[in-house]
């Protein structure tokens, strides 16, 4: 097997996210064996609990011996799941199903928040111990349930959200800074970040505090329509980790649209879907140019979603379809992202 180094330039990570059923020494396994050079490690299922990791160095030494024994690293960790809890309202049966049992305690909503909030402080405590530079993950907004604003709300509503947003994000950050960690936010439906515009607004929100940035993932920003590979060049300085999962749009029929209708996930009445790396519609190749030129150092990882295909086989797949562009670019594209490993 090729190094990262020898193939691609960038590291090619798995994010766990996705695997949280199996176990982490299988998942770590089956990475190593399909070629990945490391892992994006979800706080999931027994992938990392961050309690015991911020209590217990033997446990943190658990997850880096599974790591060492298959050859592979720990590039950023993620914590999407509890992130959401953080600004959310209402909290509701739905964070119930995705956090920690000592984050949702009583279920009290504000309680939940507080406890989120903790959580993600914890989480670069832990990714300090892990020796991983990033944490990714998703923050909540106050205000997405108003993003059709209908019936009317005044601006200062949506001013109310931005700045209780700001309160609760930035003694996180704080932590951040401490520990000499990044946090990168995936720009997506749900969030105070889901497009380019809030993005803007939430940077502005904290003051544009250089540990907030960006888990550049094109798939929920492509099927709204924006530029993806702009994007990058636009927030050069806060591109922080990149994320890659694949969307496909299908051709218009009249009758779907970019909200997908309450229709699950595959159902090919969806206007669009997620799909395998390399077998949609994103612009990858102009991306990793478009990277490479703003001097992006970090991993990129791979985020499985494709709800129409074998993941063990997918997961192999896109490994190769990254390497392949990665291995286009010109010599020494890159080649920072190892010279201080």
């Amino acid at each position: 097997m090729t190094t990262a180094s020898q193939s691609s330039r960038l590291p090619v990570t798995l994010f766990t996210g996705q695997w949280a059923d199996m176990p982490f020494e299988e998942v770590a396994r089956r990475a190593a064996e399909w070629g990945y050079d490391g892992l994006e490690i979800a706080a999931s299922g027994d992938h990392l609990d961050l309690k015991r990791a911020d209590e217990d160095d033997s446990y943190v030494k658990s997850r880096l011996d599974i790591l060492d024994r298959h050859g592979l690293k720990v590039f950023a960790i993620s914590n999407h799941l509890t992130g959401q809890a953080v600004c959310d309202d209402p909290i509701d049966f739905r964070h119930q199903a995705i956090v920690r049992d000592y984050t949702w305690g009583d279920g009290d909503q504000e309680g939940v928040r507080q406890r989120a909030a903790e959580d993600m402080k914890r989480s670069a405590r832990v990714a300090r111990k892990l020796g991983a530079d990033v944490v990714t993950g998703f923050t909540g907004s106050k205000i997405w349930k108003y993003v059709a604003m209908f019936p009317p709300v005044g601006q200062d509503v949506i001013d109310d959200g931005y700045e209780d947003f700001a309160r609760r994000w930035n003694p996180i950050l704080d932590v951040f800074n401490s520990e000499g960690v990044k946090y990168a936010q995936e720009i997506h439906p749900g969030e105070i970040t889901y497009d380019y515009w809030t993005t803007v607004r939430a940077l502005d929100a904290i003051g544009n505090r250089p540990e907030f940035g960006i888990n550049w993932d094109p798939s929920h920003m492509f099927w709204q329509g924006i530029d993806t590979v702009a994007f990058i060049i636009d927030f050069a300085e806060r591109i922080y980790h990149v994320d890659c999962k694949d969307t496909r749009t299908r051709p218009a029929t009249g009758r779907a649209g970019i909200l997908g209708s309450h229709l699950p996930w595959g159902d090919p009445r969806r206007g669009w879907d997620f799909v395998s790396t390399g077998h949609g519609d994103v612009p990858w190749e102009d991306a990793f140019r478009t990277l490479s030129s703003i001097g992006y150092t970090g991993p990129i990882s791979i985020e499985w979603e494709d709800a129409g295909m074998d993941r063990l086989h997918g997961a192999a797949q896109a490994v190769d379809y990254i390497r392949s562009l990665l291995w286009k670019l010109p010599d020494g594209a890159f080649d920072a992202a190892f010279s201080n490993q």
